[in-house]
């Protein structure tokens, strides 16, 4: 099994495979996880807010995501990845994020060595990747980051 280092820098590759690709199926939904384990019925925000979980990840969707296995095939595909606050991954994680703070932020590119065809970063000039040396180490292995 293919073991991510950092939680977020797997969400973003998540959020290629599962989100824009679709080739990582079926894609998870927090609410619909809610629904079938546990008889959520209410408003996922109102439950968020109520509950203290407003801006964190759901343990739901973290256990979710930790358990998810992405096949080395899969990993291959993956030429691109973004940095953006309004991803799929984020809103199913910690549904009424809005993006003010570091929750999502990538601290470590130690996980670029499962992603053999990664080539860009964009949006890896910004503070959602938080890693000193993100640059020279992006450039070792022949990856922009814009």
């Amino acid at each position: 099994m293919t073991v991510f280092r950092d939680f977020n820098f797997k969400l973003l590759v998540v959020e290629k495979l599962m989100y824009w690709d679709e080739t990582l199926t079926p894609a998870f939904s927090l609410e619909e996880h809610l629904r079938t384990t546990k008889g959520f019925t209410g408003d996922l925000q109102l439950h968020a807010f109520d509950n203290g979980l407003a801006f964190t990840v759901f343990d739901e969707a973290r256990d979710f995501f930790e358990r998810l296995e992405i096949g080395d095939e899969l990993l291959a595909t993956v030429d691109t990845l973004t940095l953006d606050g309004g991803h799929q991954v984020y809103m199913e994680c910690a549904p009424v994020w809005d993006g003010e703070d570091d929750l999502f932020d990538v601290r470590s590119l130690d996980d670029l060595d499962l992603l053999p065809n990664l080539r860009l970063i964009d949006g890896g000039a910004t503070d959602m990747l938080d890693v000193p040396g993100k640059y020279e180490i992006a450039a070792a292995r022949g990856i922009t980051l814009t």
